[in-house]
C-alpha cells in the first residue's frame, strides 16, 4: 500500500502556505484544519477531538460557544441589533455598561469611567500609556523584565522579549525597565530598588508618568507577583506622582478566581487595561478603565473604527450576568 498520508495533508494545507504571510504561529505546531468547537473542545474537519488549552490565548475563559452566550448573540442579529456603532449611544452598550456597573464596579466600590478604545490589548494599553503621559506631563514609563504588552510600537516599548521588540526595526525609548518580583532572586526585593532609583536625583532614572505591571505575567512565563510587591510598587509609584496601571489583559476575568486579577492584593489602580475574555465570547473588544478623577481626554483624542463592537456589548453583558452576578464561578 501506498502512504498518502503526506501529499494528502500538503493538499490539505495549501491554501493556508500559498496565500497565508509566514508570520503566522500557532498553526506552525498544530497543523490541524479545525471545523467547530464546543465548550473546551476543538473539532478537525475529520471529526477528531482535541481538548483545548490555547482558548483562544485566553480570550475564551467560559469556553468556545457557551450556550447562554450564543443564544444571546444569535437573538440580536435575528433581531436586526446594530453590528457596528462607533462611539454612538445604543442599547447594546447601554446594556453592557449598566451589567458591568451594578456587577463590578460597584460591588468593589471601584468609580472607574469605561473607554472603548478599539479592539486589541495592544490599542488599551496604546491609550492607557497616551492618557497617563497627558494627565503627568511626563514621557517616561516604568515597565519590568519579562512584561508583555502587545505588540504596536507604543505597547511593544513595554514588552520584554528581545525577538518581539527587534521585529519593530527600530528604538522603542521612553520605558525604563526595571525588575520584576523575584527577577534578582529571593533576596533582593526589587520593589525597594525601584524606590531607590526614583529617589535618586543621580540615578539616571527620569521620573515617570506611570508605571504598568501585570499582577501574573503570561507571555513572560507566568511570573507571579507577591501580594506585598505589587502593594509596595502602588505606593511608590503614587509616591512620586506616577500612575498605577494594570494590565490586566490576560491575568483579568476570573483566571486568579476573582474577576480583576489585583482584588486579593487591595490595588486600586488609576488606570486597568482588559481586552481577551470581555467579550466572553472571543469577540474583539477592548477597555481601558480609568479612574474617574483622572478622565482628562477631549473628545476624539484616542478613537478607532472598531469602538462600538455591539455584538461584543451583548455577549459581554450576558456573560456578566450569567457568570459573575454570584460567586459561584469564582469558589469553583
Amino acid at each position: 500500500m501506498t502512504d498518502q498520508s503526506a501529499p494528502d495533508r500538503e493538499e490539505e494545507f495549501a491554501i493556508f502556505n500559498h496565500l497565508e504571510s509566514e508570520v503566522r504561529s500557532y498553526a506552525r505546531s498544530f497543523p490541524v484544519v479545525f471545523a467547530r468547537a464546543r465548550g473546551a473542545q476543538l473539532f478537525a474537519r475529520d471529526g477528531t477531538a482535541y481538548l483545548d488549552f490555547l482558548m483562544g490565548c485566553s480570550s475564551l475563559n467560559y469556553g468556545h460557544n457557551p450556550p447562554e452566550l450564543k443564544s444571546a448573540l444569535t437573538d440580536y442579529i435575528a433581531a436586526d441589533g446594530i453590528t457596528h456603532g462607533l462611539d454612538l449611544y445604543n442599547e447594546a452598550k447601554e446594556s453592557f455598561l449598566r451589567e458591568f456597573d451594578e456587577t463590578i464596579l460597584r460591588p468593589r466600590q471601584l468609580d472607574y469611567v469605561v473607554q472603548f478604545p478599539g479592539p486589541t490589548g495592544a490599542n488599551a494599553v496604546d491609550a492607557a500609556l497616551k492618557l497617563a503621559r497627558k494627565i503627568t506631563g511626563r514621557s517616561n514609563i516604568i515597565a519590568f523584565t519579562n512584561g508583555f504588552h502587545g505588540a504596536s510600537l507604543g505597547a511593544l516599548s513595554c514588552t520584554g522579549n528581545r525577538y518581539h521588540r527587534a521585529a519593530a526595526g527600530q528604538l522603542l525609548g521612553g520605558v525604563t525597565r526595571l525588575p520584576y518580583d523575584g527577577y534578582l532572586g529571593p533576596a533582593v526585593d526589587t520593589a525597594d530598588y525601584l524606590d531607590h532609583l526614583l529617589s535618586d536625583p543621580s540615578s539616571g532614572v527620569d521620573a515617570p508618568a506611570a508605571v504598568i505591571v501585570e499582577t501574573v505575567q503570561g507571555e513572560g512565563g507566568l511570573n507571579v507577583a507577591g501580594t506585598e510587591w505589587l502593594q509596595k510598587v502602588a505606593a511608590i509609584a503614587h509616591r512620586h506622582g506616577a500612575l498605577l496601571i494594570v494590565d490586566d489583559i490576560q491575568a483579568g476575568i476570573g483566571r486568579t478566581d476573582a474577576f480583576f486579577s489585583f482584588e486579593a492584593a487591595g490595588l486600586r489602580p488609576d488606570i486597568v487595561t482588559m481586552t481577551k475574555s470581555i467579550s466572553g465570547y472571543g469577540l474583539p473588544m477592548a477597555l481601558v478603565l480609568i479612574d474617574r478623577r483622572l478622565d482628562e481626554w477631549e473628545p476624539r483624542e484616542h478613537y478607532g473604527t472598531f469602538r462600538g463592537n455591539c455584538h461584543a456589548f451583548v455577549t459581554a453583558r450576558t456573560a456578566l450576568e450569567h457568570f459573575w452576578r454570584t460567586d459561584s464561578l469564582a469558589e469553583r
